[in-house]
């Protein structure tokens, strides 16, 4: 049987950077899924997860074990595998390239951050694929309606100057961002001005004394990660609710 090629575009959708490729890479050096997690910096199980979701994007196996190896049982790269990383390595170089000619380009002109730090990744922990659905001024802001997947409506309140840099106009495609520790859980929040509430399932709960983080699973699937006050005692499957302050939530583009 021919051998699956990968499917590169959902593979490598985000920066060849990803720690799952690094895991890839890394595994391919030393043969060993174990080595390649300790030098990662991760633990085994989350090595297998980004090996497990690499394969499952791409379609096909990127990993196999094999008899022998460093430090004896080991892994080694299939050739879906191989290609995925010949790609990223491509990426890589593309990327390098383009930056470059970019920065030489804007040099004289106002220093700024670099250009590469639009690639940087995010802590913030809630992100959601949103389409903008309304824009308002309101209090010289423009309050931006951002439409969830199957969970109406999330609103942000950025500056004007933000709306216009981002070139935000209704039906484009957006992220929309906010941190866990911005969102609050209670079993029963009020609507009030400049908040979303939005109400959810449990899927999870950790408790603490400073408070449990606890995971909502929104209508059409999304989920949603935030904090209870100490005295709240959730537990999965419960109905809870989250409010989140409009201007907590960051709204982003890509390009």
């Amino acid at each position: 049987m021919k051998p699956k090629s990968p499917d590169l575009a959902e593979v490598l959708g985000h920066a060849s950077t990803d720690k799952r490729i690094d895991i890839l890479r890394r595994i391919g050096d030393g043969g060993s899924i174990s080595e390649a997690a300790r030098r990662a910096g991760v633990s085994y199980k989350a090595a297998w997860q980004a090996i497990e979701t690499l394969s499952n994007l791409a379609g096909t196996p990127m990993v196999e074990k094999a008899v022998g190896g460093s430090g004896g049982g080991g892994a080694v790269i299939t050739p879906a595998g191989r290609r995925v990383l010949d790609a990223a390595a491509l990426l890589d170089k593309a990327r390098a390239d383009v930056l470059a000619l970019l920065e030489q380009g804007a040099r004289g002109e106002h220093a700024g951050p670099g250009l590469a730090a639009m690639a940087l990744r995010t802590s913030m922990r809630n992100q959601f694929p949103c389409t903008v659905k309304s824009l308002s001024s309101t209090a010289g802001l423009v309050r931006v309606g951002l439409e969830l997947p199957s969970a109406g409506l999330l609103y942000s309140r950025i500056t004007r100057e933000s709306a216009q840099l981002l070139q935000l106009q209704r039906g484009l495609r957006v992220l929309a961002l906010c941190k866990a520790t911005a969102v609050r859980v209670a079993l029963r929040i009020g609507q009030a001005e400049s908040r979303n509430v939005v109400a959810g399932i449990v899927s999870r709960a950790s408790r603490s004394a400073l408070g449990a983080e606890v995971a909502l699973q929104l209508e059409g699937g999304v989920s949603l990660v935030g904090f209870c006050d100490p005295g709240q005692r959730l537990k999965a499957g419960q109905q809870a609710m989250a409010s989140i302050e409009e201007s907590g939530v960051v709204v982003a583009v890509s390009g």
